[in-house]
Protein backbone atom coordinates (compact mmCIF):
# COMPACT_ATOMS: atom_id res chain seq x y z
CA UNK A 1 0.00 0.00 0.00
CA UNK A 2 1.33 3.41 -0.98
CA UNK A 3 2.20 6.02 1.69
CA UNK A 4 -0.49 8.38 0.33
CA UNK A 5 -3.13 5.71 0.88
CA UNK A 6 -1.87 5.02 4.42
CA UNK A 7 -2.04 8.72 5.26
CA UNK A 8 -5.59 8.99 3.89
CA UNK A 9 -6.64 5.93 5.89
CA UNK A 10 -5.14 7.36 9.09
CA UNK A 11 -6.82 10.71 8.53
CA UNK A 12 -10.12 8.96 7.86
CA UNK A 13 -9.79 7.01 11.11
CA UNK A 14 -9.17 10.20 13.10
CA UNK A 15 -12.21 11.87 11.51
CA UNK A 16 -14.43 8.90 12.33
CA UNK A 17 -13.17 8.91 15.91
CA UNK A 18 -14.01 12.61 16.28
CA UNK A 19 -17.45 11.97 14.77
CA UNK A 20 -18.11 9.16 17.22
CA UNK A 21 -17.03 11.26 20.20
CA UNK A 22 -19.08 14.23 18.98
CA UNK A 23 -22.29 12.22 18.57
CA UNK A 24 -21.75 10.43 21.88
CA UNK A 25 -21.38 13.77 23.69
CA UNK A 26 -24.39 15.21 21.87
CA UNK A 27 -26.59 12.23 22.76
CA UNK A 28 -25.40 12.36 26.37
CA UNK A 29 -26.17 16.08 26.51
CA UNK A 30 -29.66 15.64 25.09
CA UNK A 31 -30.30 12.71 27.43
CA UNK A 32 -29.22 14.83 30.40
CA UNK A 33 -31.27 17.84 29.30
CA UNK A 34 -34.46 15.92 28.59
CA UNK A 35 -34.53 13.01 30.99
CA UNK A 36 -32.10 13.03 33.91
CA UNK A 37 -29.98 15.59 35.73
CA UNK A 38 -27.06 14.67 37.99
CA UNK A 39 -27.26 16.10 41.50
CA UNK A 40 -24.62 16.10 44.25
CA UNK A 41 -25.80 16.55 47.85
CA UNK A 42 -23.76 19.43 49.37
CA UNK A 43 -25.50 19.86 52.74
CA UNK A 44 -27.12 17.86 55.52
CA UNK A 45 -30.70 19.15 55.41
CA UNK A 46 -32.06 15.78 54.22
CA UNK A 47 -30.18 13.43 56.57
CA UNK A 48 -30.38 10.56 57.00
CA UNK A 49 -32.36 9.99 53.81
CA UNK A 50 -29.62 11.78 51.88
CA UNK A 51 -26.08 12.26 53.17
CA UNK A 52 -23.50 14.88 52.25
CA UNK A 53 -21.66 13.38 49.28
CA UNK A 54 -24.55 11.36 47.83
CA UNK A 55 -24.62 11.43 44.03
CA UNK A 56 -27.92 10.82 42.30
CA UNK A 57 -29.79 11.39 39.07
CA UNK A 58 -32.98 13.44 39.15
CA UNK A 59 -35.86 12.08 37.08
CA UNK A 60 -36.88 15.16 35.08
CA UNK A 61 -39.71 13.27 33.38
CA UNK A 62 -41.48 12.46 36.66
CA UNK A 63 -43.55 15.65 36.47
CA UNK A 64 -43.04 16.52 32.80
CA UNK A 65 -41.33 19.64 31.52
CA UNK A 66 -41.05 23.00 33.23
CA UNK A 67 -39.40 26.24 32.19
CA UNK A 68 -36.24 24.95 33.90
CA UNK A 69 -36.11 21.53 32.26
CA UNK A 70 -37.42 22.08 28.72
CA UNK A 71 -34.67 23.09 26.27
CA UNK A 72 -37.00 24.22 23.49
CA UNK A 73 -38.83 27.53 23.23
CA UNK A 74 -41.92 25.68 21.98
CA UNK A 75 -42.33 23.83 25.26
CA UNK A 76 -45.06 25.17 27.53
CA UNK A 77 -43.97 27.20 30.54
CA UNK A 78 -47.12 27.15 32.62
CA UNK A 79 -47.91 23.48 32.15
CA UNK A 80 -46.41 20.04 31.68
CA UNK A 81 -46.60 18.04 28.47
CA UNK A 82 -46.41 14.68 30.22
CA UNK A 83 -45.55 13.19 33.59
CA UNK A 84 -47.59 12.73 36.74
CA UNK A 85 -48.48 15.22 39.44
CA UNK A 86 -46.16 15.41 42.47
CA UNK A 87 -47.23 13.29 45.42
CA UNK A 88 -46.89 13.96 49.13
CA UNK A 89 -43.69 12.32 50.37
CA UNK A 90 -41.73 12.69 47.11
CA UNK A 91 -38.13 13.86 47.43
CA UNK A 92 -37.92 16.67 44.88
CA UNK A 93 -35.25 18.89 43.37
CA UNK A 94 -36.56 22.37 42.66
CA UNK A 95 -35.34 25.83 41.80
CA UNK A 96 -35.51 28.22 44.75
CA UNK A 97 -38.18 30.84 43.97
CA UNK A 98 -35.92 33.82 44.72
CA UNK A 99 -32.21 32.90 44.60
CA UNK A 100 -32.51 30.46 41.65
CA UNK A 101 -30.33 27.80 43.29
CA UNK A 102 -31.21 24.10 43.18
CA UNK A 103 -32.61 22.67 46.42
CA UNK A 104 -33.72 19.19 47.42
CA UNK A 105 -36.44 18.62 50.04
CA UNK A 106 -39.40 16.38 50.79
CA UNK A 107 -42.83 17.38 49.53
CA UNK A 108 -45.15 17.82 52.52
CA UNK A 109 -48.01 20.09 51.46
CA UNK A 110 -49.99 20.00 48.21
CA UNK A 111 -51.97 22.92 46.75
CA UNK A 112 -54.85 23.79 49.07
CA UNK A 113 -53.42 21.91 52.07
CA UNK A 114 -53.33 23.50 55.51
CA UNK A 115 -49.95 22.73 57.11
CA UNK A 116 -48.75 23.49 60.63
CA UNK A 117 -45.93 22.19 62.82
CA UNK A 118 -46.67 21.90 66.54
CA UNK A 119 -44.04 20.52 68.93
CA UNK A 120 -42.15 19.02 65.95
CA UNK A 121 -45.24 17.14 64.68
CA UNK A 122 -46.66 18.04 61.27
CA UNK A 123 -50.41 18.55 60.99
CA UNK A 124 -51.85 18.44 57.48
CA UNK A 125 -55.48 19.49 57.18
CA UNK A 126 -55.81 18.85 60.90
CA UNK A 127 -54.37 15.31 60.71
CA UNK A 128 -51.13 14.62 62.59
CA UNK A 129 -48.23 12.83 60.92
CA UNK A 130 -47.18 10.54 63.79
CA UNK A 131 -43.53 9.93 64.63
CA UNK A 132 -42.32 6.64 66.12
CA UNK A 133 -38.88 6.59 67.85
CA UNK A 134 -36.35 4.61 65.80
CA UNK A 135 -33.07 4.82 67.67
CA UNK A 136 -30.25 7.30 67.17
CA UNK A 137 -28.47 8.50 64.05
CA UNK A 138 -24.68 8.65 64.57
CA UNK A 139 -22.15 10.39 62.32
CA UNK A 140 -18.60 11.77 62.51
CA UNK A 141 -18.15 15.21 64.07
CA UNK A 142 -15.60 16.45 61.58
CA UNK A 143 -16.11 18.65 58.51
CA UNK A 144 -18.10 17.06 55.72
CA UNK A 145 -18.05 17.40 51.95
CA UNK A 146 -16.45 20.02 49.76
CA UNK A 147 -17.93 22.82 51.89
CA UNK A 148 -16.27 21.49 55.07
CA UNK A 149 -19.41 21.99 57.12
CA UNK A 150 -19.60 20.53 60.60
CA UNK A 151 -22.83 18.68 61.40
CA UNK A 152 -25.18 19.88 64.11
CA UNK A 153 -25.09 17.49 67.10
CA UNK A 154 -27.05 16.95 70.30
CA UNK A 155 -23.96 17.14 72.52
CA UNK A 156 -20.64 18.99 72.34
CA UNK A 157 -18.46 15.97 73.03
CA UNK A 158 -18.31 12.33 72.06
CA UNK A 159 -20.15 11.04 69.01
CA UNK A 160 -22.39 13.31 66.95
CA UNK A 161 -25.89 12.00 67.50
CA UNK A 162 -29.46 12.91 66.60
CA UNK A 163 -32.72 11.26 67.62
CA UNK A 164 -34.28 9.33 64.74
CA UNK A 165 -37.99 8.84 64.13
CA UNK A 166 -40.14 7.21 61.48
CA UNK A 167 -42.75 9.69 60.33
CA UNK A 168 -45.89 8.65 58.44
CA UNK A 169 -47.58 11.28 56.33
CA UNK A 170 -51.30 11.30 55.52
CA UNK A 171 -51.66 8.87 52.64
CA UNK A 172 -49.26 6.35 54.16
CA UNK A 173 -45.75 7.42 53.04
CA UNK A 174 -43.24 6.67 55.83
CA UNK A 175 -39.68 8.01 56.07
CA UNK A 176 -37.00 8.79 58.63
CA UNK A 177 -36.62 12.23 60.22
CA UNK A 178 -34.00 13.54 62.63
CA UNK A 179 -34.41 15.78 65.67
CA UNK A 180 -31.51 17.59 67.34
CA UNK A 181 -32.94 20.00 69.91
CA UNK A 182 -35.84 22.44 70.40
CA UNK A 183 -35.85 24.96 67.53
CA UNK A 184 -37.97 27.86 66.39
CA UNK A 185 -39.21 25.86 63.41
CA UNK A 186 -40.65 23.17 65.73
CA UNK A 187 -43.74 25.41 66.03
CA UNK A 188 -45.09 27.39 63.10
CA UNK A 189 -48.11 29.39 62.07
CA UNK A 190 -50.83 27.68 60.05
CA UNK A 191 -49.87 27.73 56.37
CA UNK A 192 -52.40 27.39 53.57
CA UNK A 193 -50.62 26.24 50.41
CA UNK A 194 -51.69 28.38 47.43
CA UNK A 195 -52.98 26.80 44.25
CA UNK A 196 -50.15 25.82 41.93
CA UNK A 197 -47.57 25.82 44.74
CA UNK A 198 -46.05 23.35 47.20
CA UNK A 199 -44.74 23.14 50.77
CA UNK A 200 -41.38 21.41 51.37
CA UNK A 201 -39.44 20.34 54.46
CA UNK A 202 -36.05 18.76 55.06
CA UNK A 203 -35.86 15.41 56.89
CA UNK A 204 -33.14 16.79 59.17
CA UNK A 205 -35.77 19.01 60.72
CA UNK A 206 -33.61 21.27 62.90
CA UNK A 207 -31.06 21.86 60.15
CA UNK A 208 -33.25 22.82 57.20
CA UNK A 209 -34.31 26.26 56.01
CA UNK A 210 -37.40 25.17 54.10
CA UNK A 211 -41.03 26.18 53.54
CA UNK A 212 -41.44 26.79 57.26
CA UNK A 213 -39.20 29.85 56.81
CA UNK A 214 -40.47 32.76 54.64
CA UNK A 215 -38.44 33.79 51.63
CA UNK A 216 -38.01 37.24 53.20
CA UNK A 217 -36.05 35.52 55.98
CA UNK A 218 -33.89 33.43 53.68
CA UNK A 219 -36.14 30.37 53.60
CA UNK A 220 -37.81 28.51 50.77
CA UNK A 221 -41.42 29.54 51.37
CA UNK A 222 -43.95 28.16 48.90
CA UNK A 223 -42.54 26.71 45.67
CA UNK A 224 -44.42 27.19 42.36
CA UNK A 225 -45.15 24.18 40.19
CA UNK A 226 -42.99 25.51 37.36
CA UNK A 227 -39.94 25.52 39.65
CA UNK A 228 -39.97 21.75 40.15
CA UNK A 229 -37.10 20.10 38.29
CA UNK A 230 -37.67 16.43 39.06
CA UNK A 231 -37.92 13.60 41.55
CA UNK A 232 -34.97 11.92 43.26
CA UNK A 233 -35.47 8.17 42.98
CA UNK A 234 -32.13 6.45 43.55
CA UNK A 235 -28.64 7.21 44.85
CA UNK A 236 -25.98 6.02 42.40
CA UNK A 237 -23.04 6.21 44.82
CA UNK A 238 -21.87 8.25 47.79
CA UNK A 239 -18.54 9.76 48.81
CA UNK A 240 -17.58 10.55 52.39
CA UNK A 241 -14.58 12.56 51.20
CA UNK A 242 -14.14 16.21 50.24
CA UNK A 243 -14.25 15.37 46.53
CA UNK A 244 -16.59 13.08 44.65
CA UNK A 245 -13.60 11.45 42.91
CA UNK A 246 -12.08 10.19 46.17
CA UNK A 247 -13.32 6.70 45.31
CA UNK A 248 -11.50 5.13 48.26
CA UNK A 249 -13.93 7.03 50.51
CA UNK A 250 -17.11 5.95 48.73
CA UNK A 251 -19.76 4.45 51.02
CA UNK A 252 -20.22 0.84 49.95
CA UNK A 253 -23.70 0.56 51.50
CA UNK A 254 -25.21 3.33 49.34
CA UNK A 255 -24.67 2.07 45.80
CA UNK A 256 -27.96 2.23 43.85
CA UNK A 257 -29.85 2.86 47.09
CA UNK A 258 -33.52 3.81 46.65
CA UNK A 259 -34.57 7.21 47.98
CA UNK A 260 -37.47 6.62 50.36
Amino acid sequence: MRSEELEEKAEGGIVETFKTVFWALLIAGVFRTLFFQPFFIPSGSMKDTLLVGDFLFVNKMAYGYSQYSCPFSACPISGRIFGSMPERGDVVVFRHPTNEQDYIKRLIGLPGDRVQVKDSIIYINGEAAPQVPDGVFVEPRGPQGSQNRHPACQSRSGECTKDRYIETLPGGVSHAVLDIAPARTDNTPLFTVPEGEFFFMGDNRDNSSDSRVPQTQGGVGFVPFDHLIGRADRIMFSSAGKRIFFFWMWRSDRYFKAVE
